[in-house]
């Protein structure tokens, strides 16, 4: 038997959510349409109207991602969910793996695939640095590795990553390109098969503007024929290509009970991609993210990353000496209703992190936030 307070209806109050404007790390705010899709009725994980709506969202994945991959598909799970799979199915147990660590992601990468038993080997650049050619090319020199995983937009510090030189190093030295687009994908070009990409992985709560809750993953033939040839099995049931490209794919074979809403949500995200274009929708996300840094700059803000290799999804500022950055968080979300994230691992208290990804990158946005921002720091 329950409380009495457990008992009481007007303990568990209706649902009236704040109508925050998120300008955080994630997750972005979602278009009205996806919110309207996620309300139609759910229908079986296998019935006819839903495979057809499966079969068009791998179409436009692959839209996004600009990829032929077939095996391009979104993981029933969060972006951390498509992170670990790139990894559950490429590494077996005793498989060298190399992992740039610049930012709080790649030691999230190297903290899973030790998980599958690999032998791990980093390079390391301070947090909003980014890595050379060079760098990879000498790594790959002293040892070989079977994968080279690095974070294309690193979340935690806004750094952009530049792939194409370090895409030929790996694949000259025979190595499997495995790369982060979390914070990139829909927003940024990430150019799969032109920069050959052998996994890629990402989440829909970023640039998809979609909530959270699925995790696009793509891999090119080469990596799809590394699965194939595994000596075992992959080491997380969940999470396993090879049954669940079975689903995915022409068989339909039961896997799991796919998140319906949460698919309907993802589909009509990549339709308004696609209505948008994604070079225009590249051009809207740099030039209001060219917007902020201009206004933070004439509030005497520092950004904490270089204009070359800045992400132009998430910014990271410098909290300004002897003022409060949680304060001013707490300030932004009571009196404005602005959603701004501090700083993670290295970084944090030392930063806010402005994100600016799909439906949230807005100029009017913009506007109201650098306007908030600016009276809170005069207080």
């Amino acid at each position: 038997m329950g409380s009495d307070e457990t008992n009481n209806p007007e303990s568990f109050p209706e649902l009236q959510n704040p109508p925050r404007i998120l300008l955080g790390p994630g997750p972005s705010m979602v278009h009205p349409r996806v919110l309207r899709a996620m309300a139609s009725p759910l229908v079986g994980h296998l019935d006819p109207y839903f495979l057809g709506i499966m079969e068009r969202t791998q179409d436009l994945l692959r839209m996004v991602f600009e990829t032929q991959n077939q095996l391009t598909i979104p993981i029933s799970g969060t972006g951390s969910a498509s992170m670990e799979a790139s990894l559950a199915n490429l590494i077996e147990p005793g498989d060298e793996i190399l992992i740039c660590v610049n930012g709080y992601f790649g030691l999230r990468l190297v903290d899973m695939a030790q998980r599958y038993g690999a032998e791990i080997r980093t390079i390391d650049r301070p947090w909003g640095e980014v890595f050379t050619a060079d760098e990879v090319r000498d790594a790959l020199a002293q040892k070989s590795a079977k994968i080279v995983a690095i974070v294309h937009a690193e979340t935690s510090t806004g750094a952009l990553q530049p792939l194409e030189d370090i895409s030929r190093v790996v694949h000259e030295n025979g190595a499997l390109l495995l790369v982060d687009a979390v914070t990139s994908l829909g927003g940024i070009p990430v150019k799969v098969d032109d920069v050959e990409i052998d996994v890629c992985y990402s989440g829909s709560q970023k640039c998809l503007s979609c909530p959270p809750g699925l995790g696009p993953i793509t891999l090119s033939p080469r990596a799809e024929q590394v699965l194939s040839e595994r000596k075992g099995q992959v080491a997380n049931w969940y999470l396993d290509l090879t049954m669940i490209q079975k689903y995915w794919g022409s068989e339909r074979s039961y896997h799991h009970t796919a998140p319906i809403s949460a698919n309907y949500a993802l589909y009509e995200g990549l339709r308004i991609i696609a209505e948008e274009g994604l070079e225009v929708r590249w051009e809207r996300h740099r030039r209001n993210a060219e917007a902020l840094w201009q206004g933070l700059d004439n509030l005497g803000l520092e950004l904490h990353v270089p204009l070359a290799n800045r992400l132009p999804s998430l910014t990271t500022v410098r909290i300004p000496e002897g003022v409060d950055g949680a304060q001013i968080q707490s300030r932004l979300m009571m009196d404005y209703n602005i959603e701004i994230a501090g700083g993670l691992g290295e970084l944090k208290g030392k930063v806010w992190r402005i994100g600016l990804m799909g439906y949230s990158s807005r100029l009017e946005n913009v506007t109201l936030l650098l306007a908030a921002l600016g009276d809170c720091l005069r207080s």
